[in-house]
């Protein structure tokens, strides 16, 4: 019979055997490594492109957009030339015009020389008044002729909205009729080309123009309703706007057929020679303003996208 001491270095001998054993025997019970035939499909599933064969094509992403209606009545282009027209008649021709009257006013029966002050106010307060007069006029027959009294269910004209749109555009009219003789003046003082004091003054005026709607924006929209303050959106309308006023002031050189003739490109359709009467220059004043500013708003209507010029939306 064993000892207990026996016993135990028996026991003790058979523990250190085992794990040589279970090694061996786990060795042996291990996965197999994957065949050649195995390999060779991780290799391809791994080494091929995506199967576009069978996968279906993602739909393309089109923005949704309004459907634009064969009619030409809801065209945005013809609504912005419809208003172009509507503002050549109602105030561009009139302010051309009335800046020509008052510049004989002035002239003949101030006795201002063009070079003065007294000249320069007075052309502008002309300019002024043609704006405020053409565009309440234009609006009141508009309103009589079209019966545009909102009962019919159209759109009403409402004239202390259209009186109140006249007094802001007379406003800024006032500056760049008061800024358009001196600054002739300045750049035909420099023997500048004809189309340099022509771009001169469309610059010239067109700033003048933009601070005087900005200025009469902040000046008249507390005690006039319909007036808006200055904003960020009235802003980026109100340049585009000046922008064209521009180019009715920059054909205006036109008129002047004494500085540099054979230059100005102007001065067989509007130029303004000695000896026309009184009322003809009005009307050629008139003319020169009107077509600068179609040309200009034209061009802006072309070029600019939808919704960002002044005339859009009225």
């Amino acid at each position: 019979m064993m000892s207990f001491s026996s016993a135990t270095r028996a026991l003790i001998s058979s523990t250190r055997h085992l794990p040589t054993l279970n090694g061996r025997q786990m060795s042996s019970m291990a996965t197999p490594p994957p065949s050649d035939k195995k390999k060779s499909n991780i290799r391809e599933i791994h080494s091929e492109g995506p199967k576009l064969d069978f996968a279906a094509p993602s739909p393309m992403y089109i923005p949704e957009t309004k459907s634009v209606s064969s009619s030409i009545e809801s065209s945005p282009m013809l609504e912005q030339f419809k208003v172009t027209a509507e503002v050549t008649v109602s105030k561009i021709f009139p302010a051309g015009f009335a800046w020509q009257s008052s510049s004989i006013l002035a002239d003949q029966f101030l006795g201002c020389a063009p070079d003065t002050v007294g000249f320069a106010l007075t052309t502008g307060a002309g300019d002024a008044l043609g704006v405020f007069a053409g565009h309440c006029a234009y609006f009141f027959a508009k309103k009589q002729v079209l019966d545009a009294d909102g009962s019919d269910g159209k759109a009403s004209i409402d004239m202390e909205k259209e009186i109140q749109t006249g007094v802001l555009l007379g406003s800024a009219a006032f500056f760049s009729g008061t800024a358009w003789q001196p600054l002739v003046n300045a750049l035909q003082g420099m023997d500048l080309p004809f189309y340099q004091v022509f771009g001169g003054t469309w610059v010239g005026c067109a700033t003048a123009f933009y601070f005087g709607l900005r200025t009469a924006r902040t000046v008249l929209s507390g005690p006039l309703k319909h007036v808006h303050y200055p904003s960020f959106e009235n802003s980026r309308t109100d340049k585009s706007l000046s922008l064209a006023i521009g180019g009715a002031t920059g054909f205006f050189v036109g008129t002047d057929t004494a500085y540099l003739p054979a230059e100005n490109f102007l001065i067989g359709a509007v130029g303004i020679h000695e000896g026309m009467s009184a009322g003809t220059g009005c009307v050629l004043a008139g003319t020169s303003t009107s077509l600068g500013f179609l040309a200009a708003q034209t061009t802006l209507n072309t070029i600019y996208p939808s919704g960002r010029l002044w005339n859009d939306g009225k």
